[in-house]
């Protein structure tokens, strides 16, 4: 299975194989196999599961798995991070609590969505959201996809657990060749050269209001948009009624279906084309809006849509206003300005992509916070800049010492020469004129021999405390 959540699980538990152990609880599902799982970075342990009929899912059930529940007890590890509340991420809660560890949460979706329809009773609604809220505000800290999803969390849902916001990423990086990348994806999916396209990429659900986005090209060809393609990377269980609604709206000519294609394909297809049209009102936070906006492709949302929390319109991004004849306008509108769009493509990929390295390394900082320990990055170079400053302190501090450890002749004498009363003979009779006036007379400063000597006493007291602090540390 691949979709948003399992790529971000996936992208931390790759990146955070750097800093820390990894293991991955989740279920099995069709089509998986031990051998693929062996071939990652990170250890996984699968749970039973049971298909769900019409559903692209499967229900784990780890309470029927008593070898994984085994794995869970005897895995030693310090921190629990779940990426959904029900049975997987429940029994790592549980856990957490019963071992006294952190736990974090990532708020992915909109659940009240997800519940709505099949439940159909506001009662029902309210006991499956309370278990839901439950085991997020049992988490020691919450991590929202964006902001918008943040106060929909804490004002409509209940979450009373602390909240911050963590952005999503993506590990796409620009094409090198813009051109090139065009003319494969072209030759690929029989592309016209000269096309303008739209690209949607994801599971082909219509949750994800993909139909809305074929009726709003098909009002967009009445309003005279010529020319264009309309590309659907991905797999999904509304594949065939998708493909009837292109025949009932006459798109046979403008809709390709690309199917799973691998990453470099992808980041073809984003840089391709012209608009990444994402009208969904279910996403939170959708990856491919990040992976289309490393490739400066602009995203068109729909008004209302929590996914474009991140999006200031007009500046990076687009959002329409509700309904798909506003969203066939606003596909000319964009179409006709290339000045504004070519100032937005840069702005998405300037303000919009993020890349999985930066945004795990401060994951791992957060994980060692919540453990209560620093993080080995942010020690090393604390460390490194101490040394530094120690050594360039002691470099300087060394010579000196050495000086004045070869003076202490010299020191005996200005004592002697202070105590035997010479000091003052000597001062008087330079006050009354009596000695030379080319001669070095430092050492007749009022105060200054004493003062010299007084300094050299604290630097004394200095060293002893200094020997007896390291001596004792070092035990």
């Amino acid at each position: 299975m691949v979709d948003g959540v399992i790529k971000v699980v996936d992208n931390y538990a790759r990146r955070l194989t750097k800093y820390c152990g990894v293991v991955v609880f989740c279920p099995e599902t069709r089509g998986y196999s031990k051998e693929d799982d062996e071939k990652l970075p990170y250890k996984v342990v699968r749970c039973h599961s049971l298909p769900i009929i019409g559903y692209d899912y499967d229900l784990p059930a780890p309470v029927l798995d008593p070898v994984f529940e085994a794995q869970i007890l005897s895995s030693g590890i310090d921190l629990v991070h779940i990426h959904s509340p029900f049975s997987v991420g429940l029994a790592g809660v549980l856990y957490a609590k019963l071992h006294k560890l952190p736990a974090v949460a990532t708020l992915h979706s909109q659940y009240k969505q997800d519940f709505e329809k099949p439940l159909r009773t506001k009662m029902g609604l309210n006991v499956v959201m309370g278990g839901i809220m439950r085991v997020f505000n049992a988490c020691d800290e919450c991590w929202a996809v964006n902001a918008g999803i943040k106060d929909l969390y804490e004002a409509d849902y209940g979450l009373t657990a602390p909240c911050k916001v963590r952005l999503n990423a993506t590990d796409h990086r620009p094409v090198e060749d813009p051109v090139e990348a065009a003319r494969i994806v072209n030759e690929t999916y029989g592309v016209p050269a000269d096309a303008t396209v739209f690209l949607f990429v994801g599971r082909i659900n219509f949750i994800k209001n993909i139909d809305f986005t074929l009726r709003a090209l098909a009002r967009a060809k009445e309003l005279g948009l010529k020319n264009f393609r309309m590309l659907f990377a991905g797999r999904g269980q509304d594949e065939d009624k998708l493909s009837a609604l292109v025949q009932e709206l006459g798109l046979q000519d403008e809709v390709i279906m690309c199917g799973l294609t691998d990453r470099p394909m992808l980041e073809r297809l984003y840089s391709r084309a012209k608009l990444f049209l994402f009208p969904s009102l279910y996403d939170a936070n959708s990856l491919v809006q990040i992976e289309a906006a490393c490739q400066g492709t602009p995203t068109l949302f729909l008004e209302g849509a929590r996914t474009a929390a991140t999006v200031t319109p007009g500046v990076n991004g687009y959002i329409s206003a509700p309904g798909e004849d506003n969203y066939a306008r606003a596909i000319l509108d964009i179409l006709a300005d290339s000045d504004a769009y070519a100032r937005i493509s840069a702005a998405a990929r300037r303000d919009l992509y993020l890349n999985w390295d930066d945004v795990v390394r401060e994951v791992y900082a957060d994980y060692c916070a919540l453990c209560g320990e620093e993080p080995a990055p942010q020690r090393v170079d604390r460390l490194g800049l101490v040394y530094r400053e120690l050594q360039e302190r002691v470099s300087q501090a060394l010579p000196a010492l050495e000086g004045i450890v070869k003076d202490v002749d010299a020191i005996h004498e200005l004592e002697e020469y202070l105590d035997s009363g010479l000091w003052l003979k000597d001062f008087e009779a330079d006050e009354r004129g009596d000695l030379p006036a080319d001669i070095h007379r430092d050492a007749l400063t009022e105060d200054a021999v004493p003062d010299l000597l007084d300094d050299i006493h604290d630097l004394r007291t200095l060293m002893n405390r200094f020997i007896h602090a390291t001596a004792k540390r070092r035990k």
